[in-house]
């Protein structure tokens, strides 16, 4: 759902020199398969940044690369001249939205989506007025986060319809739209706690003292009753119904 709103494209100073970690950016990474989105996908915390990178190749976009911050995230933009960038607002030392008009500064054909846990209307026109092109609440579902990548263009502001979803006063962990929480096993709690801080089926058996076989089945359970399809988006949900921190939250 567009709100309307055209992306204002604010010059900005050029950001301190800082060293980026390419995040495993080899030099062919640039090199996208015919037709796919070229992601570059920004946000602090690395758990959330992998597993929604590998969720949206998984759906045929090409990441070239990852960045941990705003800094890293503007040279990496600048080499790689990504068509999308995923962009989380809240990040240390500066925040999503100085770096949004930054990339835009050094490249400007590329698109940005931010990603935040901030729904008051004031930080979609925020966002719009940095040079963003997307809004999307970061506990929203992966289908809807997809969905407005796959059509997210230069000159609107694509809003994400969970952004319009509003939370009842006092409870913040409570389900915006009234979904109901699923009845988790303890050992299925323990399970989702290990998917929410990015373990993979081996480790999260290994410390739980379980085989992988038993693992898999209680990730099978969980995707069911989470309705979900794949790792991150069981983690999103689990979030978004109170069932687990928001990622990236302090």
């Amino acid at each position: 759902m567009s709100t309307g709103l055209t992306s204002a494209r604010l010059p900005s100073p050029r950001q301190p020199s800082e060293r980026p970690e390419f995040a495993g950016v080899g030099s062919d990474a640039a090199v996208s398969s015919a037709g796919s989105p070229r992601v570059l996908v920004v946000d602090d915390h690395r758990t959330f940044a992998e597993l929604l990178s590998g969720a949206l190749a998984a759906e045929g976009m090409h990441i070239v690369g990852i960045a941990h911050s705003a800094g890293q995230a503007v040279m990496m933009a600048e080499q790689l001249q990504p068509d999308i960038v995923v962009m989380d607002i809240q990040m240390p030392r500066q925040d999503g939205l100085s770096a949004t008009r930054a990339v835009r500064d050094v490249a400007p054909q590329a698109v940005v989506a931010v990603v935040t846990a901030h729904r008051d209307p004031d930080w979609v026109v925020r966002a719009a007025q940095a040079g963003a092109s997307a809004f999307i609440p970061k506990d929203g579902s992966l289908s809807e986060m997809l969905d407005v990548l796959k059509r997210v263009q230069a000159g609107q502001m694509l809003v994400a319809p969970s952004a319009f979803a509003v939370r009842p006063a006092g409870s913040a962990n409570e389900p915006a739209d009234g979904a109901i929480r699923p009845n988790l096993t303890p050992r299925e709690r323990e399970v989702l706690g290990c998917l929410g801080r990015g373990m993979q089926v081996k480790t999260a058996a290994r410390m739980l003292g379980i085989s992988q076989e038993t693992c898999r089945g209680y990730v099978k359970s969980l995707h069911q009753k989470l309705s979900a399809r794949s790792q991150l988006e069981a983690v999103l949900k689990a979030q978004h119904l109170g069932l687990l921190g928001a990622p990236g939250s302090p």
